[in-house]
């Protein structure tokens, strides 16, 4: 059957999420007369409020949400029989338009672990330079001063951010540090910065800041609501992408695929999900995969749609607490409107206000001490030695405050839950062992489902630090001026009697009250509550691991896929190994090295 040739392009681009946009719009830039197409699944994301507002950040997570894909894990015996439901992106800009602009960047190690060729820390700083323009401190050597994505300390102060820090380097004896992400500083509490234009107040994206800034020349293209089905191969050769209207964006649309051609290359920029599942369907994946759903293989390639690690996420608690009245928090912007209209006025005439808030403020990225390491499940131990001792700039998880009752926390109907201020703690490991796989498969009537295993606790080294972290980040907000006790129903079953149990308070505890003693029955209580509520951080990669073939690699270190030529991928998944960031920094960062290697290739001056 023929397909209706649409148009030819230089390049294709199969997504169109934070990485894409960054190399479509780099090699735009360095050379005009480039023709590129991005095909996107999603819809645009220019100028609409849900994207560019930050406090909005929540609502691309809400259960009808069309921004987002909610991709569902196999049940779990580790997770309570739970099925985990692990979010990615599904618009033009990808995380960068629905995340929650949280800027942290990995340790430079992490990128020499990845033992990839040109992917060097030494190789890679000069572009984490080149993508930022850093509004919060001067004249610091590893941050950039005139890139396109800017990073401020957003649109007002929150008070709770200073109490977390003020108890932290008090209570929980660390220093502080003005910058942990100057790629080596670690276990030490700060503010934490966010991607937000700190002049406009609007969330800093690589759709906006790459892509649709260059609107100006018709060269580059984004079509959005388009499905890419598979790529097109002349022996071996990718010449093109088969796609069909997207179902969610484009409901109505007429459902035959169209080709389209690319002249000079293809690039899979699906992300952790997309990608893997774009090359499974194109015939490129382990062979056992392929016949059970009936593809013809074209290369036998067993890495793709592995590696999907914690080394592939990290794992996340969110636990609310009530908060003074007097207190500022993002919750009557999320769940009643009495300070909107006010708030979006000073926003759009100034930029500042809660509109320009994520209310996420101050962080350590935490290492146990001596100490701590005594009182941790010995599981942890072994993990400890072998991977976190020796390597002081690794953080084994990382402690959060966010001024508000946190989107991803099960909120209890308002009749249990009245109108009033909360506050939220997160805490997510930043290195998990447990591995999974995202892979396709067919149901009994021939539709595509997804065979997602996510992984997430199975190693028993990995329930360890979130333990801690609950008992830890607790006495913290026990002693934060603005706690008023716990909200129960967000907190582990606690046994009837026990020292633990949740309560309102009147004020905090003091600084030097003793810790809250928690039994043999209080802790598993507290690990049973992390099985049931641990969630995903969004942050996934590695499914398209950047490796040798030998070691279930999918593209080399020229992000070509073995076995085939003119095809690249560029994203997440190409990361080998996990990095101890939120994935946004590391995102532009494969983005701005991509660009330069297709550069390179086609002989295209990239300064």
């Amino acid at each position: 059957m023929s397909h209706p040739i649409l148009s030819e392009f230089d390049i294709v681009f199969a997504g169109g999420g934070t990485t894409a946009c960054v190399v479509a719009g780099r090699l735009t830039a360095y050379d005009p007369s480039l023709k590129i197409l991005i095909l996107e699944a999603g819809e645009h994301t220019l100028n609409k409020p849900i994207h560019v507002q930050p406090y909005q950040y929540p609502f691309n997570q809400a259960p009808t949400s069309t921004t987002v894909t909610f991709n569902i894990g196999n049940p779990s015996p580790y997770l309570n029989g739970r099925a985990l439901i692990v979010p990615s992106a599904r618009c033009v800009g990808g995380g960068s338009c629905v995340n929650s602009m949280v800027y942290t960047r990995a340790p430079a190690s992490d990128y020499d672990d990845w033992g990839a060729d040109g992917w060097e820390s030494k190789n890679l700083i000069s572009l984490m330079k080149k993508l930022e323009t850093y509004e919060v401190l001067p004249d610091r050597p590893t941050h950039g001063y005139d890139g396109p994505i800017k990073v401020s300390s957003g649109g007002c102060n929150i008070g709770i951010s200073e109490e977390f820090i003020r108890v932290g380097t008090t209570y929980h004896k660390r220093q502080y540090a003005d910058d942990t992400n100057d790629l080596e500083t670690c276990n030490t509490y700060s503010p934490w910065h966010k991607y937000i234009d700190g002049t406009t107040g609007r969330r800093s994206d690589a759709a906006h800041h790459y892509v649709y800034n260059q609107a100006h020349n018709p060269n580059l293209q984004v079509w959005d609501g388009k499905r890419v089905k598979r790529i097109i191969f002349e022996d071996k050769r990718a010449v093109g992408v088969e796609f069909t209207s997207d179902t969610v964006s484009c409901p109505d649309a007429d459902q035959s695929s169209s080709i389209v051609r690319a002249l000079k290359l293809v690039v899979v920029s699906g992300g952790a999900f997309g990608s893997p599942a774009i090359l499974e369907r194109s015939g490129i994946g382990a062979e056992a995969v392929l016949k059970r759903c009936g593809i013809e293989p074209l290369v036998n390639l067993p890495g793709v749609g592995e590696n999907y690690r914690g080394q592939s996420d990290h794992n996340i608690a969110f636990v609310p607490y009530l908060a003074a009245d007097e207190v500022v928090t993002m919750d009557a912007l999320w769940y009643g409107e009495s300070i909107l209209q006010e708030s979006l006025a000073q926003w759009n005439s100034s930029g500042k206000s809660l509109i320009a808030q994520n209310g996420i403020d101050s962080k350590i990225k935490w290492r146990p001490d001596d100490e701590e390491l005594k009182v941790m499940d010995p599981v942890f131990q072994p993990r400890w030695k072998e991977f976190f001792r020796d390597r002081p700039d690794k953080a084994v998880a990382l402690f959060g405050t966010l001024a508000g009752y946190a989107s991803q926390i099960p909120r209890p109907s308002s009749s249990i839950l009245p109108p009033r201020n909360y506050m939220s703690t997160g805490y997510y490991t930043l290195y998990p062992m447990s591995v999974g796989s995202v892979h396709i498969n067919v149901t009994e009537n021939d539709k595509e489902r997804m065979d997602f295993t996510t992984g997430f606790l199975d190693d028993p080294s990995d329930i360890a630090p979130l333990d801690f972290g609950y008992k830890k980040t607790r006495e913290i907000f026990r002693r934060m001026a603005s706690y008023r006790g716990e909200i129960a129903a967000g907190h582990p079953n606690f046994p009837e009697g026990s020292a633990a149990a949740c309560r309102e308070a009147s004020g905090p505890v003091d600084i030097d009250a003793p810790d809250i003693v928690y039994t043999a029955e209080d802790d598993e209580a507290i690990s049973r509550f992390h099985r049931n509520v641990v969630q995903p951080t969004g942050h996934s990669l590695g499914t398209c691991a950047m490796k040798s073939e030998a070691d279930q690699g999918v593209v080399d270190a020229r992000l070509n896929v073995y076995g085939v030529s003119n095809l690249k991928v560029a994203d997440m998944s190409i990361s080998p190994l996990n990095v101890g960031t939120n994935t946004y920094s590391t995102a532009l960062l494969i983005g701005e090295r991509a660009a330069i290697i297709i550069a390179e290739d086609l002989g295209i001056n990239c300064v």
